[in-house]
């Protein structure tokens, strides 16, 4: 959520901004209500302050003075609660416009309407090459009877899927090497919830535009699609330690998505699966801008780090404005090569949003000079399984349909090749 006075002091950024995000928004609506907020609220101010006095003079009155000023002061009361009834209703509609607006992206991110429009910025590896057909994911792990597509469906219904022996001893790996590579970045390992109540949702960003593709309770919780919602809700409400910052969080949690603008997209096999397992980054720092590109940066290169640790090819795009979300300032994506659609795929994104969600989630600190500040956040995808997968089975396929397990993996694999005797 962006401050109602810097929206007020820089609407046409902010609708520049919302613009080039391709985000719907009535800026000027809002600053009408806020007009008639502020009225109001001076208003009913300005009665309060009546009142007080008016209590002081009946507290000193006597006989037929008395009852009049009680008699005044009942009719001042009511137009307090007329005034106030009237507020409830302006500020329902001013909080829903509040958090209708994005934030304003960086000046670096390329214009454009969608993730075709994204710009690569880093390229790694090549695409593999083959001696042979290459086969898809989904064959290499039916045949070697590591995953069961039809079965997934049969119990958990579309895009379900069973992962089975060696699927999961390489899914375990992928966790544990992670463990591993992100912990020794100073990330604190965390074990998050996935249910979670709606105003972590509300705090970042996830609702209320996203609300179609979450799944809900009957007792009104959500179940979350990235650790990041329940890592930021943490320290709502909270005020850090200066000296403590930046914290920096490692959350692993089961993640779900309903996948609901995705009909009829990447229907086989791992690729957008609505029950998933991730490690994700998160980070919360002091409210400088330099700051927040910094970490942004380092997020995104643990995770090219840990992609070249099992040697996959990829490359990293800055996202356009057309594909950024709600509250984000700038975000990569990191896509890695699929070689059976001879393509790169999205397997990470690392954004920041300034104080957009630490506004909405009340997460403070005091600077150095004792002012108040909202921190600033980033999160970054470290790595989703099993999308993860998809890509290490294409790409480290064998001409007889066995596997070889990536060399940083096979400690937790346990074997070299998946398929046959290590």
């Amino acid at each position: 959520m962006l401050d109602i006075k810097f929206i007020r002091e820089n609407a046409d950024i902010v609708k520049a901004g919302a613009l080039k995000k391709k985000i719907a928004v009535d800026i000027d609506r809002l600053i009408v209500i806020d007009d008639e907020r502020k009225r109001i609220r001076q208003q009913i101010d300005a009665k309060k302050a009546e009142q007080n006095r008016r209590s002081n003079e009946i507290q000193r009155a006597i006989g037929e003075e008395r009852a009049k000023l009680i008699e005044a002061m009942q009719h001042l009361k009511a137009g307090m609660t007329e005034g106030e009834e009237e507020l409830k209703k302006v500020m329902t509609e001013w909080q829903s416009l509040m958090l209708t607006v994005p934030n304003v992206p960086d000046m670096s991110v390329p214009d454009g309407e969608s993730d075709a429009d994204n710009l690569e910025v880093t390229k790694w590896g090549t695409p593999t090459e083959f001696g042979f057909t290459p086969k898809d994911h989904v064959e290499l792990m039916t045949a070697l009877d590591i995953a069961d597509f039809e079965r997934g469906a049969k119990v958990a219904g579309f895009r379900g899927y069973f992962l089975k022996g060696d699927g999961v001893l390489l899914a375990n790996a992928v966790w544990q090497l992670a463990l591993k590579h992100f912990g020794a970045k100073g990330l604190v390992p965390m074990s998050v919830p996935s249910l979670v109540r709606r105003e972590s949702f509300l705090g970042t960003g996830f609702l209320p535009q996203s609300e179609e593709d979450l799944y809900k309770t009957q007792d009104g919780e959500y179940l979350a699609g990235t650790a990041e919602v329940a890592s930021m809700g943490y320290y709502m409400d909270e005020t850090l330690d200066l000296e403590k910052l930046p914290i920096l969080f490692l959350g692993f949690s089961p993640c779900f998505r309903r996948e609901a603008g995705a009909h009829g997209k990447d229907v086989r096999g791992l690729i957008r699966v609505h029950e998933f397992f991730k490690w994700e980054q998160v980070v919360l720092c002091r409210a400088e801008h330099d700051e927040s590109v910094r970490m942004h940066d380092w997020l995104n290169r643990n995770t090219e780090e840990f992609i070249e640790l099992l040697n996959i090819p990829y490359h990293t795009v800055v996202n356009c404005g057309g594909d950024l979300g709600l509250g984000q300032v700038k975000k990569y994506d990191i896509e890695l090569w699929v070689p059976a659609e001879k393509t790169y795929r999205e397997i990470s994104s690392a954004s920041y949003f300034h104080d957009f969600q630490t506004r909405r989630l009340n997460i403070r600190y005091r600077d150095s000079e004792g002012n108040m500040r909202f921190a600033h956040s980033l999160n970054s995808t470290a790595i989703p399984t099993p999308r993860i997968l998809v890509s290490i089975i294409e790409n480290y396929q064998q001409a007889d349909g066995t596997i070889k397990v990536p060399d940083a993996l096979i400690p937790y694999v346990g074997k070299s090749v998946i398929g046959r005797a290590a």
